[in-house]
């Protein structure tokens, strides 16, 4: 999706809890075997002991406004993502970071892509601003993207419920002004998106749909679902699925810009936050052969934030002053279904 008009991201915000899980305490608990700790590549992880995992969103989203300048009075859109349990069966968390924002002309949408959720809802309202009318003309339209994660004990195991990622507590939040104005920390260029739904089994397997959750089993067991799925298919189907998704979506963004892959003003990529031996196998030959910048790997202190790392990887530019004015950078997300996702952002010239 290009924009038909720039898109400012006003500010990102990142909220990481103080508290750490250690893989070293996985390892001796007999939870995790040391080579998966060695391949994974967290020493430790967030933890957070917040009991609702929205408020991780509202924290994030204060550090997003009060840097936009902006109040969540004017608010006009909210997106709110996550991958795992917020805290109700039957609840929308949306309304609630609305309600503690203080936002209450901002209409709450709640968007459930699993892990590629953040990428998915910044479409979303990217897509929204360029469509609604603004009751303040002379003004630009507002919206908040913002994902909350807390994979908590006994029903997640963020060190052993998946193969190849180990899960990180916290928040993001993404500020969209549209249009752009002067100061915006980036410009949002395309949000690019590749589907694969003939991989969603990879997440269900053989087992029997269920009444209620964790009835089958007392914890998220990923792990168990992939096995099923590579008896019966081995690995070369995700393996081919995963090279045309990067490569298809790194085109579109590029494409939608009006960049090349040499382009000189593609000066950085930011890599999705899993385990280093995935990221070493399945994402670093492709993305060599498709683009020539630098590969940020921004994940080693969080793990995989579950639906925030594409909004967590803005944030992260925008703390380190990345991009160089006029120049621009990608950003990864993806997630089961699968779906993959590509931001492509531009630091505008000062």
């Amino acid at each position: 999706m290009r924009p038909t008009e720039p898109v400012g991201i006003a500010a990102a915000g990142l909220w990481l809890p103080e508290g750490r899980s250690l893989a070293s305490n996985a390892v001796a608990a007999g939870r995790l075997r040391e080579r998966a700790a060695e391949d994974l590549g967290h020493e430790s992880l967030p933890d957070a002991d917040v009991t609702a995992p929205p408020d991780a969103a509202v924290r994030a989203a204060h550090l997003a406004l009060d840097a936009a300048g902006e109040p969540a009075e004017r608010l006009a859109v909210l997106a709110h993502a996550w991958m795992y349990h917020q805290g109700h069966d039957l609840w929308s968390p949306a309304h609630y970071v609305a309600r503690r924002l203080g936002a209450p002309r901002a209409l709450p949408v709640g968007v459930q892509q699993v892990c590629n959720g953040g990428a998915a809802a910044l479409g979303f309202v990217t897509a929204w601003l360029a469509t609604a009318d603004s009751a303040e003309a002379s003004r630009p339209r507002l919206g908040l993207v913002t994902t909350a994660d807390r994979f908590a004990e006994p029903g997640f195991d963020r060190w052993a419920s998946d193969y190849g990622v180990a899960y990180g507590d916290g928040g993001t939040a993404v500020v969209l002004r549209r249009p752009a104005v002067p100061g915006d920390a980036l410009l949002l260029r395309s949000v690019a998106t590749y589907a694969d739904p003939e991989l969603e089994e990879m997440h269900r397997g053989t087992d029997p749909f269920m009444p209620a959750a964790r009835d089958l089993r007392e914890r998220v067991d990923m792990r168990a679902t992939k096995r099923s799925w590579l008896r019966v298919n081995g690995v070369e189907p995700f393996t081919t699925a995963n090279e045309r998704a990067i490569r298809t979506v790194v085109a579109e963004a590029l494409a939608d810009a009006g960049m090349t892959a040499s382009d000189p003003r593609l000066s950085h990529v930011v890599l999705p936050r899993f385990g280093a031996k995935t990221l070493t196998e399945s994402w670093l030959p492709v993305l060599a052969q498709c683009v020539d910048a630098q590969l940020l790997d921004f994940g080693r202190a969080t793990g995989h934030l579950g639906a925030g790392d594409a909004l967590a990887g803005l944030a992260d530019l925008v703390r380190r002053g990345l991009p160089a004015p006029g120049h621009a950078a990608l950003v990864f997300s993806a997630g089961a279904g699968f779906t993959w996702s590509c931001l492509l952002v531009e630091s505008p010239r000062r």
